[in-house]
């Protein structure tokens, strides 16, 4: 038995560290955020490797707890800033830069990209991680539901009205969407 809990975890480390790694890439502010992120999900996965589903459920599972260390890493960074607020000055040199006009917007489709992400940004931090699982990690519903501990109803009901949020920020700034333009989920490798 102690021989086949290495073997699974490795098994399971190989084929979920990309798609985990991914997820908390694009959750993270900087690459080493998100390497220490990977490293506390898999040492959970490790410590709770008899809970672990098998198959396709482990990915889910391991998503949900990436999402709690993610959170206590927000939560972590959100406490260090408060400390250091006095100590922070100068990190939006870029933006001054910008506002000085020392460099140009890039061109129309890049300050539009910059407006969206900005709106995105600006949604409650719930729509955020829905919309963040449909596009950025592939999921579907019974997925979510799996990764957020929620019902399939609960996840389309929330995940809807995520999505009219978005739309209806997105229209407010002027931004409209084509069916050509049409934000569609990346797909998995599996």
């Amino acid at each position: 038995m102690d021989d086949e809990r290495p073997a699974r975890f490795e098994a399971v480390y190989r084929q979920t560290y990309g798609r985990i790694t991914a997820y908390a890439a694009r959750r993270c502010d900087s690459p080493q955020d998100a390497a220490d992120v990977v490293a506390e999900t898999f040492t959970v996965a490790w410590r709770r490797m008899d809970e672990l589903p098998p198959g396709e459920e482990a990915t889910l599972w391991l998503y949900g707890v990436a999402r709690r260390v993610l959170a206590n890493h927000h939560r972590s960074e959100a406490r260090r800033r408060a400390r250091n607020v006095g100590l922070d000055v100068g990190l939006d040199v870029g933006l001054d830069a910008r506002m000085a006009g020392l460099y140009e917007d890039p061109p129309d489709s890049g300050v539009e990209l910059e407006a969206i992400a900005q709106i995105f940004r600006a949604l409650p931090g719930d729509d955020r991680e829905l919309l963040s699982l449909v596009a950025w990690e592939g999921l579907d519903r019974r997925e979510i539901a799996t990764v957020l501990g929620l019902s399939r109803n609960a996840v389309r009901v929330k995940l809807h009205r995520a999505r009219r949020r978005f739309s209806r920020a997105l229209t407010e700034a002027g931004i409209r969407f084509t069916p050509e333009s049409r934000l569609i989920p990346v797909e998995r490798s599996l």
